[in-house]
């Protein structure tokens, strides 16, 4: 699609230009290989500049539909499906940062996000330094070191609810000449493009709000194409000579696309972090509904926040949209059509308070899951966040009580209903 288009028609078309009345959606291309009748279109896919695809594990037709689909989403100049959102992350970092270098991150990130850069790129060689986000601008530049590559943060933090201040952030990373990586699997390119807002690379965990429906499992990096990198001569591999293509310069050659054609050629080529035709195929579906389910979950969370606030038997919520609330302001800047379906909150008496209302839940699923279409909970104290030290967690945001709520697209009065009565069963065991 070459004009512009609004967000909500992106997601129905978007990545797909549709000729003599072929459908808008992609085909599932179950298939390992395909078949050439000319040898050098063989070599010139081996040589980056083949126009058809070859083997799936570095590209497919309906995975590439996904692509191009998330590319116009989110603004970028390409996308890169992955196998999961983790794997998404990983070489995100990996395509640009080695043994030896260091990155920053927020301590607000998911879980499995931390121990991934705390614990996994540790015995990788890669230093990570974990930030407080909300600090002042001049004492998170002193985090930076002369072999930093990478700022990683959330949009919307998961589960503390967090709100990246993208300004401050951007100037940081533009300060000290490293991309912004920005997480943006709560808020979803509906709710918020990070992209327009300062960031330079965008990663999903598509197996959330994207799919929607618990389906299946996929993960996407995103390219803005507008970072320079040659210009601080920190990313040799970007601008200097790949001998496994032949002295290829992936900057010099694809310029606003280079980050993206070395993530493909070179992470999905060795690490084989591909995501399957089959959830490309799932996932393309589940975005069509995006910009509908993402304004039902936003006002189902806003509402059920408002309730738990006037509970008696709740100790404290937290949602980014309720007034009063210590990202309010910047949730209404940087996200002002809705704060996504995921709130946290605490049941007086503690955690075993909040077990015993978790068994009480009927409609409410307990699941270690969040952004389905169905409302569940998880206590990540003693889950995702399990492998983390209660400082770290608490550091992070996640307090011992805490309960996430990824709030569905069921009428809110039966979620609210629900909620209520396993409450009430808590108060009536006291």
């Amino acid at each position: 699609m070459t004009e512009k288009k609004g967000i909500e028609t992106l997601c129905v078309h978007g990545g797909y230009k549709a000729e003599n009345g072929q459908p808008q959606t992609p085909p599932i291309a179950m298939s390992t290989t395909y078949r050439y009748y000319d040898v050098q279109d063989v070599a010139d896919w081996f040589n980056l500049d083949g126009q058809y695809c070859a083997y799936s594990r570095l590209d497919n037709p309906t995975v590439g539909y996904l692509e191009k689909k998330y590319a116009e989403l989110e603004g970028g100049t390409m996308a890169i499906a992955t196998s999961a959102g983790m794997s998404a992350i990983l070489i995100s970092i990996f395509n640009i940062a080695g043994a030896g270098d260091h990155i920053i991150a927020s301590k607000s990130v998911y879980g499995g996000t931390y121990n991934l850069f705390d614990v996994t790129f540790e015995r990788m060689g890669i230093e990570c330094t974990m930030i407080d986000q909300d600090a002042p601008a001049e004492e998170l530049l002193k985090a930076a070191k002369p072999n930093t590559k990478a700022i990683f943060a959330e949009s919307l933090g998961n589960p503390s609810l967090t709100v990246l201040d993208f300004d401050k952030f951007s100037k940081i990373a533009k300060k000290i000449g490293v991309p912004l990586i920005v997480d943006n699997t709560l808020a979803s390119p509906f709710l918020c493009r990070p992209l327009e807002l300062g960031a330079d690379i965008v990663v999903h965990s598509t197996t959330k709000y994207s799919d929607g429906h618990a389906n299946c499992v996929g993960g996407v990096v995103v390219e803005k194409g507008t970072f320079d990198w040659a210009a601080s001569g920190k990313y040799p591999g970007m601008t200097e000579a790949d001998e496994s293509y032949h002295g290829l310069k992936f900057y010099e050659k694809y310029g606003s696309v280079a980050y993206s054609v070395k993530l493909r050629a070179q992470m999905l080529r060795d690490l084989g972090c591909s995501m399957s035709p089959m959830n490309a195929f799932m996932t393309c579906q589940g975005l069509q509904t995006l910009h509908l389910r993402m304004e039902r979950h936003s006002r189902n969370a806003l509402e059920l926040a408002k309730f738990l606030q006037n509970h008696p038997k709740v100790d404290w919520v937290v949602y980014p949209g309720l007034e009063g609330d210590k990202y309010y302001d910047l949730a209404q800047k940087y996200m002002p059509k809705g704060q996504s379906g995921v709130l946290s909150f605490g049941v007086k008496g503690g955690k075993a308070a909040g077990e015993k209302f978790i068994d009480n839940l009927e409609l409410t699923s307990l699941v270690v899951h969040v952004g389905d279409i169905r409302t569940s909970v998880l206590h990540p104290a003693s889950s995702t966040h399990r492998q983390m030290s209660e400082t770290d967690q608490i550091a992070a945001g996640i307090r011992p009580s805490l309960i996430r709520v990824s709030v569905g697209i069921e009428a809110i009065k039966d979620i609210i209903a629900d909620f209520d009565q396993a409450l009430n069963k808590v108060k009536e065991s006291k």
